[in-house]
């Protein structure tokens, strides 16, 4: 008894040391696998400065940006927080037609910035493949190409990637996920891009957004389906796999895409997703409650580092849109609704983490608020809770063990 209890007292420091580094760890890859989207159409959002402290406050170490503003990049100096900057559409053509375009957008929106603030990619266009622009989609792997060799030349290779976001409409095929396809008239065009992305290391991009499906025909769409609310889920007759939710059955449909097209090696990152808190008339869905729910859920099963059921062992890594309401964006009602946030700093809408551990439910409307305050911590804290009740359980397991 007397050496169990010595061996206890020697080993116990170790468990806890273990116990914190791991749920340390586990804090880290939520982090890491959550971001936000900052678009900027609109004409009173804060200045950066104050953005970068509001993000700083609530966690978010990674946001995706539509351009390269260099107010943006500025005001994130030396706050660790992970930038992808983007190429505009309508720049593809001039950035593909030589490399010393390419080494220009470069050398200004880049390498000014890169040692302070960082940046660890570009993406090249974005959605190309929903316009009928032949001229840009045919530009779209070279300019991809040239940014890749300008950031070859500049030593930046392996700190900045490259890639292009692509609407999850490019598929002609989604349900069942196993038989996801490309659209036909696109293979010209996406197999080159594949090919870049296996040899390059860099991940595809899709925005993927399940309201749009439930928008649509709203009669024949699970509510609880797309929200990642409580239901039996869908099965996939071909693989037996069964999904409980829309977005992760869109991720595996890619997936299954690109191995027709012989590419196993590259990585699916969703670079839009979210929801609006309000739409017209005809848009069905779109409230302050269903926002809340697909937002607050899909943090929560991001911060348990959940995966596909095709590929359950890989995180899935999500880019939510948006930070902000944008007042100056076109179309229905919704696409002026996605923000997280309002301009003045109050909250659309706040996400307390579900206490249950589905992803349904649980998910309550807060007050409204302002850049200061503490509530806004909250809504990125479920892989804080989740590590802390890692943490718990391993101490409560080893010590059981040694005591």
């Amino acid at each position: 008894m007397g050496l169990r209890v010595r061996a206890s007292s020697l080993l116990l420091p170790l468990a806890l040391a273990l116990a914190v580094a791991l749920a340390s760890v586990a804090v880290a890859s939520a982090q890491q696998k959550f971001g936000i989207n900052y678009g900027q159409i609109a004409n009173d959002l804060p200045d950066p400065t104050r953005v970068a402290s509001l993000l700083r406050s609530m966690n978010v170490n990674r946001v995706k940006l539509y351009d390269a503003d260099p107010k943006v990049l500025t005001a994130f100096a030396n706050t660790g927080v992970e930038f992808i900057i983007a190429v505009g559409n309508e720049n593809l053509e001039t950035i593909a037609s030589g490399s010393g375009a390419a080494r220009q957008w470069v050398s200004q929106h880049v390498q000014p910035f890169v040692a302070a603030t960082r940046i660890t990619c570009v993406a090249v266009g974005n959605e190309v493949f929903t316009s009928n622009d032949t001229a840009m989609m045919a530009s779209l792997v070279p300019a991809m190409k040239a940014v890749h060799a300008a950031l070859v030349d500049a030593g930046l290779d392996r700190q900045v990637t490259v890639t292009s976001a692509h609407s999850v409409n490019f598929l002609a095929t989604s349900f069942p996920p196993s038989s996801g396809v490309f659209r036909e008239e696109l293979a010209v065009y996406i197999k080159p891009m594949l090919d870049f992305h296996g040899q390059t290391g860099s991940p595809l991009l899709i925005n993927a957004y399940p309201f749009f499906a439930y928008k649509a025909d709203p009669g024949s769409v699970s509510l609880p389906y797309v929200l990642f609310e409580p239901n039996p889920g869908v099965r996939d007759p071909n693989t037996n796999l069964n999904y409980d939710n829309m977005l992760y059955a869109q991720i595996d449909a890619v997936y299954a895409a690109m191995k027709v097209m012989g590419h196993t090696d590259v990585g699916v990152r969703i670079s839009e997703t979210g929801w609006p808190s309000k739409g017209d008339e005809d848009e069905a869905g779109a409230t302050v409650q269903n926002a809340a729910a697909y937002n607050g859920n899909l943090m929560q099963r991001i911060a348990m580092g959940q995966g596909t059921p095709l590929k359950p062992d890989v995180p899935v890594d999500v880019y939510v849109f948006a930070l902000f309401n944008e007042d100056m964006k076109p179309g229905p009602t919704s696409e002026r609704n996605y923000g997280l946030f309002y301009p003045n700093g109050s909250p659309v809408y706040s996400i307390k983490a579900s206490s249950g551990g589905g992803g349904g439910g649980g998910n309550g409307i807060g007050p409204g608020g302002s850049f200061n305050d503490p509530y806004y911590t909250s809504m990125f804290s479920s892989s804080s809770k989740l590590a802390m009740t890692f943490q718990t359980g391993v101490v409560a397991l080893l010590a059981a063990l040694f005591l």
